[in-house]
């Protein structure tokens, strides 16, 4: 063993039924480095950590980990959190309704005299909090935190178990640009002090701006390792997906734009977090046939709000809506399917599928009454109705009958699009359609949005990537303070001058 080397994996080999999801996969860790692990959803990376962080016990694989020369055999996460070991998750695992002090320090309490010190928890926790920049009481519940507090949180109780291995799986996925180099800043600290960091992220941008080598992963096995001050960024997206990319976006020139489809006059929406207050004031835009409009502004502007409230999926305070040019109730989300306005939420695994159903089950969600034949489903018109869109937007699946759960985010997506598309909708709505999932889907997911654009389908886009945002859509409307701050063409937008409006400036 390399005296450097903190932790080696040797050939780690995992199955599930039907499926190879490790094999042969030999990485090692070094003292004080932060090394990241790349490569498209189902890769194995992921699977690969929950056997390092103990989620997946020894006997359920194959090969052996090594820590400072010592055989493990870890049997579970508290078994690796005691050897040095923590993991943080992509998925948040919080008590909501509990406060974040008692999160942080979860089963490890201070106590005295054999009662529970509050007054130290409390202490402690402020303490861990300053270090991480979270401008939150401890005292606070969970609950009443957003997504990105929560994953701050969860970093937190890892780093006051002292861990001479910190694990992160997607960490930014939930958190602002503010935030992420917050923690960008915070791993290049703990480096500093000695701590070894696993890094997983889609982002390449900060993977290569942070780590200090690159494990690329593709189809459960290792493919090849870059070192900082060598790495060719597309060299490694071309190893993540096995062969040459030339461009991630496709060219979206060239297309008819025609008449309005869409306009949305002095909308009004509550703040989703207080009842006082608006997170949109007066926001009106339009959107033509054919187009695709990026909605620009920081997160928490009120861009997602606000196309949840045109949908009918949370209350609006007052505005209009007008669909080729004829205003329209819309009270809730089965009369905007109805109207022909279709969602690709955010959040897909809590708003856009059910996991315990099968891709064909979650396709027609939106349909069934369409394919109801005297209270019964008619197997042959689904199926044909499933058959097409499964083969147009090309999931990568077994068959139809293949669980949603056990599919990759970027086909999971496909699938959430499908159920939209299978709605007949002139008009979709897309949230942050690329989050969490992989270079290679990303790029499968621009095309299906340039053909649904040429096929005269009208697109509002929101994207917190300013890259995909500006080489998406043909115009912008930016977001500030609950107005519209500006409205940009293609040919006049900039990452610097949607910024400069998104700020408020």
């Amino acid at each position: 063993m390399d005296n450097d080397n903190l932790i080696e994996m040797r050939g780690i080999t995992k199955t599930f039924p039907g499926i190879v999801a490790l094999d042969d996969v030999s990485i090692d860790l070094k003292k004080g480095e932060i090394l990241s692990l790349v490569g498209e959803n189902g890769a194995g990376k992921t699977t690969l950590m929950k056997i390092l962080s103990g989620d997946y016990s020894h006997g359920s694989y194959g090969g052996e980990i090594i820590m400072e020369g010592v055989p493990l055999r870890i049997s579970s996460p508290g078994y690796a959190e005691k050897a040095g070991i923590a993991m943080i998750y992509q998925q948040i695992h919080v008590e909501l309704d509990l406060s974040v002090a008692e999160n942080i320090f979860l089963g490890i309490l201070p106590q005295r005299m054999g009662f529970v010190n509050w007054k130290k928890n409390r202490l402690a926790a402020r303490e861990v909090l300053d270090r991480l920049k979270v401008n939150t009481d401890p005292d606070d519940i969970m609950r009443n935190l957003n997504t990105s507090m929560q994953q701050l949180v969860c970093i937190a109780r890892a780093l006051v178990r002292n861990p001479k291995v910190l694990i992160l799986d997607e960490p930014s996925s939930a958190l602002t640009e503010g935030e992420t180099r917050n923690l960008l800043d915070i791993l290049n600290k703990l480096r500093e002090s000695g701590i070894s960091c696993i890094y997983i992220s889609h982002k390449l941008k900060e993977v290569f701006e942070t780590s200090d080598r690159v494990v690329v992963m593709r189809d459960a096995r290792y493919v090849r390792t870059y070192y900082k001050g060598n790495i060719d960024s597309k060299m490694v997206v071309e190893d993540m997906i096995g062969h040459r990319i030339d461009s991630m976006y496709p060219p979206m020139e060239g297309r008819e734009i025609s008449q309005e489809v869409l306009r949305i006059e002095n909308f009004k929406v509550q703040h989703p977090g207080s009842a006082a207050k608006n997170i949109i004031e007066d926001v009106s835009f339009t959107l033509h046939k054919g187009e695709v409009l990026g909605l620009a502004g920081l997160v928490g502007s009120g861009r997602s709000e606000l196309l949840r409230a045109i949908f009918g999926a949370m209350p609006h305070r007052s505005g209009k809506i007008f669909i080729e040019g004829k205003e329209h109730y819309i009270p809730n989300t089965r009369t905007a399917i109805r109207k022909g306005i279709g969602f690709l939420t955010e959040d897909r695994k809590k708003d856009g599928f059910v996991d315990a159903m099968n891709i064909e089950e979650n396709m027609t969600l939106s349909i069934l009454k369409d394919i109801a034949r005297a209270f019964f489903i008619d197997k042959m018109v689904e199926d044909k109705k499933v058959r097409h869109y499964f083969d147009m937007l090309k999931i990568k699946a077994p068959s139809v009958k293949t669980q949603i759960i056990n599919l990759s985010g970027g086909n999971q997506q496909k699938v959430v699009l499908a159920k939209s598309l299978l709605t007949n909708m002139k008009i979709l709505f897309l949230d942050e359609p690329t989050v969490g999932i992989d270079v290679g889907a990303k790029a499968e997911i621009y095309k299906i949005i340039k053909k649904l654009a040429e096929s005269g389908l009208s697109i509002v886009m929101v994207s917190s990537e300013y890259p995909e945002l500006l080489a998406m859509c043909d115009r912008f409307v930016i977001i500030a303070n609950g107005y519209v701050a500006g409205e940009l063409s293609k040919s006049d937008a900039s990452e610097t001058a949607i910024l400069h409006m998104a700020s408020g400036l």
